[in-house]
């Protein structure tokens, strides 16, 4: 039987664990991937919050891995393609919640679920966009922006580093938004046209100078920075949430009917907003910033983009050649 290792969460709350296990079988419909790279997102603290319908689970759903082998049924795909997949599984499952994900040498998953990756991107820097970056592009790209209209980026981490360079490369006046001056350099590096620094001037009085943004994408989950920034919108606009915050929002109906504007979320998409989201990163060459741990390492990459230390996406580098074994 062919081994593997594998990070589980045991039960509801408990740490992550090293464990070897068999290398699961692919199903009707399924493949069998080989893991490359597997992002480590605030999505995966679901699972160890205890939100799986069943444990031990594997979390990860921003998989990049290479196709080998194929379930009965299974045509989509020929082994050796590289492939990634995000939150959404197929057969409404959730990778890394209802099903297991990519913190492991081997994962399954069934075959619509799954985008190809060219060679352009290396599987390092393509985990990300399988969750983070196919985020932001999407809601900017369904937003009411269009070419030269005023677009800002609350918040600049792991979503939003990604943001600014999507708003950019749409052809937006681009402007963050962090506390601190210490990430304006970059952020302007990164393609944003203005900076507007929290704690020397209030956001929303900042847009309305430069004319009221047309939208503004929320992606630092803060319910009170969050509410204020609706006062930096133009006529007709929207503020977008794609931060996740259970903390409730404070705004009233005057918010809504001076504009008028719009307050909404944007979730992550599926297999084809996947496959969007990298052929225009592709195209015009956006990336984002990672640091690389061991698989390993997950608990430790894990604490630090909770704590929100990495810049900007931690990633799970996983090499199946050293690790994998063969028992009878």
């Amino acid at each position: 039987m062919k081994m593997m290792k594998a990070i589980q969460i045991p039960s509801k709350g408990e740490k992550m664990k090293l464990v070897e296990i068999p290398v699961p079988q692919p199903e009707e419909g399924q493949v069998l991937l080989r893991v490359e790279a597997c992002g480590v997102c605030n999505g995966d603290s679901m699972a160890i919050k205890g939100a799986s319908p069943e444990y031990p689970r594997i979390p990860g759903h921003e998989v990049i891995g290479i196709v080998e082998e194929l379930g009965e049924g299974s045509t989509k795909w020929k082994i050796g393609e590289r492939v990634g997949i995000g939150w959404h599984g197929g057969n409404n499952h959730v990778m890394g919640l209802t099903m297991d994900g990519g913190y492991a040498e081997y994962m399954v998953a069934y075959e619509d679920s799954l985008s190809i990756i060219p060679n352009e991107l290396s599987a390092l820097e393509a985990a990300p966009l399988m969750c983070a970056g196919e985020t932001t592009f999407s809601a900017l790209r369904n937003s009411k922006a269009r070419p030269g209209d005023l677009v800002a980026v609350q918040g600049i981490g792991g979503l939003g580093h990604l943001a600014v360079q999507y708003a950019k490369k749409s052809g937006f006046r681009t402007v963050a938004i962090s506390r601190g001056s210490d990430k304006e350099n970059l952020v302007r590096q990164l393609g944003a046209h203005h900076y507007i620094d929290s704690e020397k001037e209030n956001p929303a009085e900042a847009l309305q100078a430069l004319g009221g943004a047309k939208v503004i994408l929320a992606t630092a989950p803060n319910a009170k920075a969050i509410s204020s920034l609706i006062n930096g919108l133009g006529s007709d606009s929207e503020l977008i949430i794609v931060a996740g915050s259970g903390e409730q929002l404070e705004l009233s109906a005057m918010d809504f009917l001076k504009g008028p504007n719009t307050v909404r979320g944007s979730f992550t998409g599926q297999a084809k907003e996947i496959q969007q989201t990298i052929n225009f990163s592709v195209l015009t060459d956006v990336r984002p910033m990672i640091e690389t741990f061991p698989l390993e390492g997950a608990n430790e990459a894990y604490d630090k983009m909770m704590a929100a230390s990495t810049r900007f996406r931690a990633v799970l580098s996983i090499s199946t050649t050293n690790f994998s074994t063969t028992r009878l």
